[in-house]
């Protein structure tokens, strides 16, 4: 029996793209500019390159179903999306791209099998670990965006916003601690 396929990747990416979304409406447009030492993402850039994590996915799981990494042109590929993330967006372009890429990512993922899912990919010489399971790369697309999403939650309390996640966690210990009286 299986726990964890492609339903509940779509799921999960899900809940984290929704979390990311309420981040970016928080933010005010004014704070886009925003970054939280000098030489790293601003807010925009951040969420622009979130909305760009599922580009190699599809690249090579979908556009091309390759079985192996090497001699995949890694610089080719994402110096051009490096480089859209430097072009200025709104903030409500970047919430249409946001919600656009997630429902792309997250219908597409809906219709992969399990042995699909199962399949191995061989990743270029070094790489570690040196295969992965289309799985393992699917699902590193929540976890990376997880990783900029805590960044993003970094930057909303240097501008003196409390994130969403942590009020609600405040909410529920303060009625938890109500209702022991």
């Amino acid at each position: 029996m299986d726990h964890y396929g492609a339903h509940q990747i779509a799921d999960a990416f899900r809940t984290v793209r929704n979390n990311t979304l309420l981040i970016a409406a928080e933010i005010p447009e004014e704070n886009y500019g925003f970054s939280a030492a000098e030489g790293t993402r601003t807010v925009a850039q951040t969420l622009i390159h979130i909305s760009n994590l599922h580009r190699f996915q599809f690249a090579v799981n979908k556009d091309k179903v390759l079985t192996t990494l090497e001699g995949f042109d890694f610089p080719g590929f994402i110096g051009p999306i490096a480089a859209s993330e430097q072009v200025p967006m709104s903030k409500h372009e970047i919430i249409e791209r946001l919600k656009t890429t997630g429902e792309e990512f997250e219908n597409w993922v809906r219709t992969l099998s399990n042995e699909f899912l199962a399949q191995v990919v061989t990743m270029p010489p070094g790489g570690s670990p040196p295969s992965r399971t289309r799985f393992d790369m699917l699902i590193s697309v929540k976890e990376h965006e997880m990783h900029h999403r805590g960044q993003l939650m970094l930057m909303q309390r240097l501008i003196g916003l409390v994130p969403h996640l942590t009020r609600a966690a405040q909410a529920r210990f303060a009625a938890m601690q109500q209702a022991k009286g």
